[in-house]
């Protein structure tokens, strides 16, 4: 078998550069298309992309947290020779994430969710067990990465795909389901990692049963989340069991850390679901206090806002909406880049004047491609000159249901305007709080105490772990949610 295994590595080397290497956990001799020194590099290109894509979440004794225990898990890890870099971005979905080359992502929202350290451990130990098995590496030579949308996805019209936020060949690598094979090394690596830095590793198979509560009915149209990235297997969680256990008894742990208060300490006041000053969505507006405008989105529509654009699309996935600033000094400069870059044929334009600003609204077709007489699909687009910015928003959809979604594309874009109201202004964000239960009794009696909304409480019992009829101690911690 190992001549074979060398044969084989051999032969592909005649097509391949750099085709066969060790895999550093395993041992074993694996086909990959790219060097540790590519590997590296694709991190260091896709990291930026992903800070810029959902921005990082601002608390530096969060991210010095995550530093510290990343690193911790590194050095004992099988690649401790890599430059790991763990960052907390601000995204309210649940999600950890890895890229090739030493890169680890946690978002505020799958912090918001842990309610100890040992439950964070297992997941960072997870993420860095798909570095260092060079899980995407594999993944990437099975196949060539797609350009993986996020609204973008779930668009049935090809061309109208494009206009939604592409994603780098990097970035690709975030939303790579794994097979089960790799999840399952993963989760062994996740429980091997943070035993060996003193976590009790049971606490990680917890989690996913908070995981499954909490994405149960989730729309494929949203974000990703750790599920739809992170396969769940139905026998995970008694595998995760059975592996903590060898790990106790091979380390001789006999007391390992779990750490709850200190973990629910250290996220008091984190930011709980969309935060305002990025902008948030109520009945069926959007609106952005720190740039100040305002406009409506049609009801029904899914809806992801990142920091460099709003996306919308029907349930049918039939069109596409979106809002980004412009690139150029004039109304004219950022509309010849958007025909440039979407290689666009003007079929009307109009300068006008839109609630007091200064814009051009314009029809464009793509261009046909070879062999098409007419065009598959057309665009709305409006330009509009608002304080220091140019705001583009543009709706697409394909040329035939135009006439069905122009009147919709038209109602956004002409009612975009300055944003006045104060209480839209000043709108705070929900956070996390700790408080301590009042008296024992069940976690929803606890919550009751803090006067938790009846329709609030089983979001509640989510993000404590816990059922509403569960036990709480006096004196214990609990989180809550509150301005």
């Amino acid at each position: 078998m190992k001549n074979f295994i060398l044969y084989s590595c051999l032969s592909a080397s005649l097509f391949l550069t750099n085709s066969c290497a060790v895999n550093p956990v395993t041992g074993k001799k694996q086909i990959v298309l790219m060097s540790e020194e590519q590997e590296i590099a694709m991190g260091k290109e896709a990291d930026p992309e992903i800070v810029a894509q959902y921005g990082l979440y601002e608390n530096k004794a969060l991210q010095d947290f995550i530093t510290q225990k990343g690193r911790e898990m590194a050095a004992i890890s099988h690649r401790p020779n890599l430059k790991y870099e763990f960052k907390i971005v601000d995204s309210e979905i649940l999600n950890a994430f890895a890229v090739p080359g030493g890169y680890v992502y946690f978002t505020r929202g799958i912090m918001a969710h842990f309610n100890n350290e040992a439950e964070f451990a297992g997941v960072l130990g997870h993420e860095i067990g798909h570095i260092t098995a060079r899980h995407s590496v594999s993944q990437q030579t099975k196949a060539v990465l797609g350009q993986v949308g996020l609204i973008g996805s779930m668009i049935l019209v090809p061309q109208v795909a494009d206009f939604a936020q592409p994603l780098s060949q990097g970035l690709g690598l975030l939303f790579l389901k794994f097979g089960r094979d790799a999840e399952r090394q993963s989760d062994e690596l996740g429980v091997e990692y943070s035993s060996k830095i003193g976590y009790d590793a049971h606490e990680m198979a917890g989690f996913f049963n908070t995981l499954e509560r909490k994405t149960a009915g989730t729309q494929a149209a949203e974000l990703p989340d750790f599920l739809s990235t992170h396969p769940n297997p139905g026998e995970r969680n008694v595998t995760v069991n059975n592996l903590s256990v060898e790990w106790k008894k091979k380390l001789n742990l006999k007391n390992p850390n779990i750490n709850r208060e200190s973990y629910l300490r250290r996220i008091e006041g984190l930011i709980y679901g969309e935060d305002p000053k990025q902008g948030f969505l109520e009945k069926d507006v959007f609106y952005h206090p720190e740039l100040k405008f305002q406009f409506p989105t049609p009801a029904g529509w899914n809806y992801q806002n990142t920091p460099q654009r709003i996306q919308l699309a029907p349930k049918d996935g039939k069109a596409l909406l979106m809002m980004t600033l412009g690139k150029g000094n004039t109304l004219q400069d950022v509309m010849n880049t958007v025909i440039k870059n979407n290689n666009l044929q003007v079929i009307e334009s109009n300068q006008i004047t839109l609630n007091g600003l200064n814009a051009l609204a314009v029809i464009a077709d793509v261009k046909p491609q070879q062999g098409q007489q007419n065009s598959s699909v057309r665009t709305m687009s409006y330009y509009i000159q608002y304080n220091q910015n140019i705001y583009v928003l543009l709706g697409a959809c394909s040329s035939a249901d135009f006439n069905s979604y122009s009147e919709i594309f038209s109602q956004t874009m002409k009612n975009f305007k300055e944003l006045k109201d104060t209480s839209k202004l000043n709108k705070q964000p929900e956070r996390i709080r700790i408080k301590t239960v009042k008296q024992s009794g069940t976690l929803k009696q606890a919550l009751a105490s803090y006067k938790i909304s009846e329709g609030r409480m089983e979001e509640l019992s989510i993000l404590n772990g816990m059922q509403l009829t569960d036990n709480v101690q006096q004196g214990s911690l609990i989180k809550i949610i509150a301005n």
